[in-house]
């Protein structure tokens, strides 16, 4: 497995001509990139416990698995809030090397998939272009549509993750329009910055309540009981 460049996801963000497509895209992988407003709290939760899971189940990050993070208003080159790591390590989710980054259009170029923490994020995010209307979604959202999709639909994890990922993002997709969120606040995560550790562990429960069925279409393995 190559070590993450710090803050930038499994893999980096730079490639090789002998890694990409004419059009500077790299083949063979799938890119998850979750957005938050500092980038300090939420987004670096939710990419630590994405890639902590993935592991988890598969006992590596890899096959082509690429996740990062990145804020609206990104405090660049930060470090992730205190609560924010001491919440990570209470799942056992590995805080080392993470840098805070702003979001910039190429982050959303490269993404295959944009989870954001609101409703306000994702509206950022495809008002940037790009065609990122259809990869791109809250959290809670693509958790909603993820339970919805039959995982025998799936290509399966022999195909590869990548393979995998693409169809669970087109199937969820398909799907948006359909299945509504009860109310509107159902598809929020909310901000913890500036809270004491109690709200960080209750938001930190919601993500990983959130990540845990994504995680699991994905790798079609579930969580260890």
């Amino acid at each position: 497995m190559t070590a993450p460049e710090a803050g930038r996801g499994i893999g980096g963000g730079d490639y090789s001509a002998e890694e990409t497509t004419t059009f500077g895209f790299p083949r063979d992988t799938f890119r998850i990139l979750h957005v938050s407003t500092g980038n300090v709290c939420r987004s670096p939760i939710t990419e630590r416990l994405t890639r902590h899971f993935v592991a988890e189940r598969l006992g590596v990050l890899g096959g082509g698995l690429i996740v990062e993070s990145a804020g609206t208003w990104g405090h660049e080159g930060a470090s992730m809030e205190s609560h924010a790591e001491t919440v990570l390590a209470e799942f056992g989710a590995d805080t080392s090397g993470f840098v805070g980054r702003e979001l910039l259009d190429e982050h959303v170029i490269m993404a295959d998939l944009v989870l954001t923490a609101t409703r306000d994020h994702r509206a950022q995010v495809i008002s940037m272009g790009h065609s990122a209307g259809l990869r791109t979604f809250t959290l809670k959202e693509f958790t909603r549509l993820v339970r919805a999709i039959d995982p025998t639909t799936l290509p399966p994890l022999e195909d590869g993750v990548v393979m995998r990922a693409r169809a669970l993002v087109r199937a969820a997709a398909a799907l948006r329009g359909w299945l509504l969120a009860p109310t509107a606040e159902a598809d929020e995560v909310y901000d913890p910055y500036g809270a004491p550790l109690t709200f960080f562990r209750s938001i930190g429960d919601e993500i990983r309540d959130a990540l845990d069925p994504v995680v699991t279409a994905l790798t079609g393995v579930p969580a260890r009981a």
